[in-house]
């Protein structure tokens, strides 16, 4: 089991910058840690490809005092969160088991499995020493650790004392410990202190300095947003409808009483405009939706349009368009279509 200060949160703090470059080759091969102070590449810790069915939800939190920044000077973080939370597609991708991989070697320091998997309501907290949920902490050697956290339960596959390679399964993503949403927190320490592997060695106060630690084919990279969901429902769905199934909502046919576009996207900015337009195979909007300026950044927002089936039927094929934008600019512009059965 972790003792307490294992799963405590801690603040950002610089450490020198390491010579990585010439040993990379040698520890995505799974080799020995590196003598050294030496900062070891990371590798995309689960089995995913980034954008496409796991994303980015939350990065280390770089500010000192109580505000929160990324180290790009946006806000997809939270006050003192330490690590980076990998996000899966949804609940029902979690129960279809997605394997959680070391980052890089090690030796396996401790592991802790038994906790339940269950979304925790707003405000509620897991009993105390409890947030990483089940986890495996693993020493890279050099004074560099990686802790993963929020494994399902009974699914931690190392022991202490194993050797492990990168790339090596370490478990799969669950819900245990302080979660709303199917991930693996991944924190990277040295010496006792959280680094953020996007950042390594960045100027305090210096948007997007320092050197990333992740190795160029893990796909890890910031981004202005992302939709983690899209698709055409029956009815209005909820967050944790969407949570839940994902893309798979029930499915409109041609004799459907109505038809809902909806989008889950996640870190959304304050400010940001989000619209959403139903359009006909000729590019005409059978409905349209444009929410107000976001009072603050949202971690996860849900946005929809709809109607109900016009005496003319529907179309054959629908199409849908979001798009978010961002001072000014466009984040995001994304689409999707249907072709109705029946």
């Amino acid at each position: 089991m972790f003792p307490p200060g294992i799963v405590s949160r801690s603040k950002l703090r610089l450490a020198a910058r390491g010579a990585q470059a010439a040993a990379l080759g040698a520890l995505l091969l799974g080799a020995a840690p590196l003598p050294g102070d030496a900062a070891p590449p990371l590798a995309l810790p689960l089995v995913c490809t980034i954008g496409k069915d796991c994303w980015v939800q939350n990065w280390p939190d770089a500010d000192k005092g109580p505000g929160v920044a990324d180290f790009a000077c946006g806000a997809r973080s939270y006050d003192g969160h330490d690590g980076t939370d990998f996000r899966i597609a949804s609940v029902a991708a979690q129960r279809a088991g997605v394997a959680v991989l070391a980052a890089a070697p090690g030796t396996v320091l401790r592991v802790r499995d038994g906790e339940p998997d269950r979304l925790l309501a707003e405000g509620e907290r897991p009993a105390p020493g409890r947030d990483c949920g089940n986890g495996v902490l693993v020493d890279l050697g050099s004074g560099w650790q990686a802790q993963y956290c929020h494994m399902a339960q009974g699914s931690v596959a190392v022991r202490p004392g194993q050797s492990v390679a990168t790339g090596a399964a370490l478990g799969k993503v669950g819900l245990s410990g302080a979660t709303a949403f199917p991930h693996v927190h991944l924190t990277l320490r040295k010496d006792g202190a959280a680094i953020d592997p996007a950042a390594f060695g960045a100027v305090p106060g210096q948007c997007r300095s320092g050197q990333s630690l992740w190795a160029p084919a893990s796909g890890v990279r910031y981004r202005e947003g992302d939709v983690i969901a899209a698709g055409f429902t029956t009815a209005p769905p909820s967050v944790a409808d969407t949570v839940d199934r994902g893309d798979a909502l029930p499915r409109p046919d041609a004799a459907a009483p109505a038809i809902v576009a909806y989008v889950l996207a996640i870190g959304l900015a304050a400010g940001d405009v989000q619209t959403l337009v139903l359009t006909a195979p000729d590019g005409s909007e059978i409905a349209r939706n444009t929410a107000p300026p976001l009072a603050r950044a949202r971690a996860q927002q849900l946005l929809f349009a709809g109607r109900r089936r016009p005496a003319t039927g529907w179309p054959a094929r629908l199409g849908a368009r979001y798009r978010v934008e961002r001072r000014g600019a466009v984040a995001i512009d994304w689409r999707f279509e249907i072709t109705l059965s029946g």
